[in-house]
């Protein structure tokens, strides 16, 4: 049984990701959990009033026992066991993934940065990538909480797909600087990991203070001035790589404090809107049958997408 299924009065008894917990009292004094559960079908919210002696992180994988029920009309699980899930458990069947191995898109990344020809680019790019990889941290950062990439590995998701688009737009237009452009595709969204909190499961629990404050476009402008600076770069190529960065979003109503001003950074803002779009009609377009329209999708200005019949 999945969480989607599950109904009032029924056990379910499965494994389910933590999406959220909380410790709480009963009146009585009694500590209690309020937890969110979930799996591929969906959510639920859940008590248990015997919880074990240390509390699941959200992120984590659970083994669950419990009863069906409803709180003010929602369905809502009273857990009778709960503690940690088996072996084999694999997070991949509960999150959304990336669809290609992290290992080998953070690979792609590396050896487009080590291929970078100007020295000063190539060290910032390198030392950004080195710092935002601390603990392995890029091979299940998502690129959003929500909307598009927002899923286990999903920055690096998008930033390849992104590398792919800007190396056969430089093929088309050669006359365009490829180290800029290349420079500008991994590291536009770097200030993403100081902008959201991510779990285990590599999905963002929730934005930090800095990214609410801040955010990561000018996050992304200060890291590579701090960088450069370190790693005695070209002020001139250091000034070019943080105009990609906070002209990337296109925009200023879309939260870029400068326009684009050289063809690079109106080539990434385009291939990165793009890149976002396509991952989003992609997934409106899931569940809908060939001839079929989709839902209307509000991050694409309410359209109603409709899948092409094979041919």
């Amino acid at each position: 049984m999945n969480i989607a299924e599950i109904k009032d009065g029924v056990k379910f008894e499965g494994v389910a990701l933590v999406r959220g917990v909380e410790i709480r009292n009963t009146k009585a004094g009694k500590p209690y959990l309020e937890l969110g559960l979930a799996d591929k079908s969906g959510a639920i919210q859940a008590k248990c009033w015997d919880p074990p002696s240390t509390p699941p992180v959200p992120g984590a994988l659970v083994a669950v026992v419990g009863k069906g029920g409803e709180y003010n009309g929602r369905p809502q699980l009273t857990i009778d066991l709960l503690g940690p899930a088996p072996a084999d458990a694999a997070i991949e069947d509960f999150v959304p993934c990336a669809p290609r191995d992290p290992q080998a898109m953070l690979n792609e990344v590396l050896l487009a940065a080590a291929a970078l020809r100007d020295e000063s680019i190539r060290a910032i790019v390198c030392e950004l990538i080195k710092e935002a990889n601390r603990d392995g941290r890029l091979l299940t950062f998502p690129a959003a909480k929500q909307l598009h990439h927002a899923e286990r590995g999903g920055l690096l998701h998008h930033l390849t797909d992104m590398l792919r688009l800007a190396k056969a737009l430089v093929d088309i237009h050669p006359w365009l600087d490829g180290d800029l452009l290349v420079a500008g595709v991994i590291i536009h969204d770097l200030g993403k990991l100081a902008e959201m909190q991510s779990d285990a499961a590599g999905l963002a629990a929730e934005y930090t203070v800095e990214g609410r404050l801040v955010g990561h476009i000018v996050r992304g402008a200060i890291d590579i001035a701090r960088v450069a600076e370190r790693v005695g770069a070209d002020p001139e190529k250091t000034v070019l790589l943080q105009h990609l960065v906070l002209s990337h979003h296109g925009k200023l109503e879309f939260g870029s404090p400068v326009l684009p001003k050289i063809p690079e950074a109106e080539a990434l803002s385009v291939i990165d809107v793009l890149d976002a779009r396509l991952f989003e009609m992609r997934d409106a377009l899931a569940g809908v049958e060939p001839g079929g329209f989709s839902a209307k999708v509000w991050c694409l200005d309410n359209r109603e997408l409709y899948r092409v019949r094979p041919r």
